[in-house]
């Protein structure tokens, strides 16, 4: 695992069209998505306080995939002071709690599966089987990052596949998620003048990376039109993130973990 370089698979262009997608997939699961939509931590609510959500959600990422040991500690229990306070209370739909690692586990594989599927619709299918099994393993890491078993994440590719299969079987969009997601999507959270710019790109990408079964409990339709017109534009999008050195392309990556190391040197919080 050691040998492997994350960053040939880190995508410099368009990085950010996936991610309101792979939220659906995680919160879809209604104990991942009600822990977050309940959430009594302010400070992490993507709807209050978008821009501080996404520095630690993008900073995670970056601690998991290119941090040392000490990063990934150091980060992990910041984010464990956060995650022990989301629990369900009485009147919660469902029994949650954020530090349950069945539930991290299926966002990790979430976070691989969203990945893998941005390079591979830009670049194309990874064809060494072996290099394949390097970046599944090394993607571990993003569970392991915080309370996920290395015993716990799926032996090997195949074994992937499977439980995969079965956790989107337990995805469960019900009306109030769906309306949360929705909102998420269109940036109902962010200033009018962003939603104005970017929200239609925001829906028509988030639906494009979706799975059909997801996209079908949002209740968002997908024509045949449409995703001839997303695979022209990823794939445009490929050509210009190859043209781009490995540097550039994992620059925010390496910033936010600058910058988390920063702050920890500092003693200010890192969530």
């Amino acid at each position: 695992m050691a040998e492997f370089d994350i960053k040939r698979y880190l995508v410099g262009v368009g990085g950010d069209l996936p991610g309101p997608a792979n939220v659906i997939m995680q919160l879809s699961w209604p104990e991942v998505g009600y822990g977050v939509m309940e959430s009594r931590v302010e400070s992490g609510s993507a709807m209050k306080h978008p821009y501080k959500r996404a520095r630690t959600t993008f900073t995670y990422l970056s601690v998991a995939m290119l941090g040392s040991d000490d990063d990934r500690r150091n980060f992990a229990k910041a984010v464990n002071g956060q995650h022990a306070q989301v629990r369900s209370t009485e009147t919660s739909p469902v029994t949650y709690n954020a530090l349950n690692p069945e539930l991290q586990l299926w966002v990790a594989a979430c976070l691989y599966y969203g990945t893998l599927d941005l390079f591979e619709k830009m670049h194309g299918p990874i064809n060494d089987e072996a290099e394949s099994d390097r970046f599944y393993n090394y993607a571990a890491r993003f569970g392991t990052t915080l309370q996920v078993r290395e015993n716990m994440w799926p032996k090997d590719r195949a074994a992937f596949a499977e439980y995969w299969e079965e956790g989107v079987k337990r995805a469960a969009i019900d009306d109030a998620m769906r309306r949360y997601l929705t909102s998420l999507t269109m940036m109902e959270n962010l200033p009018k003048a962003a939603q104005r710019v970017g929200a239609q790109r925001s829906l028509f990408y988030t639906k494009g990376f979706l799975p059909p079964l997801f996209r079908e409990q949002m209740e968002w339709s997908w024509s045949a039109d449409e995703e001839a017109l997303f695979t022209k534009r990823l794939q445009r999008l490929g050509r210009m993130d190859r043209r781009l050195p490995t540097s550039v392309k994992v620059l925010p990556f390496s910033a936010l973990l600058w910058d988390m190391r920063r702050r920890h040197r500092k003693g200010t919080p890192l969530v």
